[in-house]
């Protein structure tokens, strides 16, 4: 009997849902590649560590060919956890699972962007408690350390270390030093902001579209500064 019930204990179930960046190929995918080449120049690190979905709709590739874009993704160490958009007829052994139900930002990107597009929560028991629209962080975010809060505003009263990473459905907010990464209104919120008293990031980024450490003004470092989106651009401004 006792053996029974470990049996059952050990294959207990429990919903999970995760982030994942979703990345979407256009055609050519010769320039599509050559775009994202460009793009991992000036961030080599951006898909480091991350789960990645590879979104298919906008081409139409043989199983052969799919094979192929993902091996060269490979070469760029983008390690794809699924695929979506394409017909599961076209699957073969050795691609990567096809994936449903996913929930994008929008329902089209520019080329070379790149969206972050979490997986559908499972419901929440009705005796639960709604979470929180914000989440605080009192302890600084240490170099390795990911922060994954998409129902709201993250506030982090320390500072976020070099290789750190803060994923924020609404605004981000350190009041310390800004070295790592900062994702904010990754569930296609693009009111969403991002402050930090002093601004030494890695990477910013707001409903997909993104600046890398080259693409922040050395006269913007080491001080408080705001990253907003205008139009399809990043912006970002000292605070005085």
């Amino acid at each position: 009997m006792s053996s029974l019930v470990s049996q059952r204990h050990s294959l207990m179930f429990r919903p999970r849902s995760y982030m994942a960046f979703a990345i979407t190929p256009r055609p050519p995918i010769v320039d599509w590649l050559s775009d994202l080449d460009t793009s991992l120049q000036r961030s080599e690190a951006f898909f480091a560590g991350q789960h990645v979905a590879l979104d298919l709709s906008a081409v139409n590739l043989s199983p052969s060919a799919i094979a192929q874009l993902v091996a060269n993704l490979e070469e760029r160490n983008i390690r794809v956890l699924g695929i979506e958009g394409i017909d599961p007829a076209k699957w073969q052994a050795g691609l990567p699972p096809v994936l449903r139900g996913g929930r994008g930002t929008r329902t089209s990107e520019p080329p070379g962007s790149i969206a972050a597009a979490p997986a559908p929560a499972p419901a929440r028991p009705p005796s639960e408690s709604p979470q929180p629209a914000s989440l605080m962080i009192e302890d600084p975010v240490r170099s390795g350390q990911s922060v994954i809060f998409i129902e709201g505003d993250v506030t982090v009263l320390g500072s976020v270390g070099s290789g750190a990473e803060i994923v924020a459905g609404g605004s981000i907010h350190v009041y310390g030093t800004l070295r790592g990464r900062a994702l904010a209104g990754a569930t296609g919120n693009a009111r969403a902001r991002i402050f930090c008293h002093r601004v030494e990031a890695e990477l910013l980024a707001i409903n997909s579209y993104y600046r890398t450490a080259d693409d922040i003004e050395d006269s913007l470092r080491s001080r408080p500064a705001q990253a907003w989106l205008e139009g399809h651009t990043l912006q970002i401004s000292a605070m005085n």
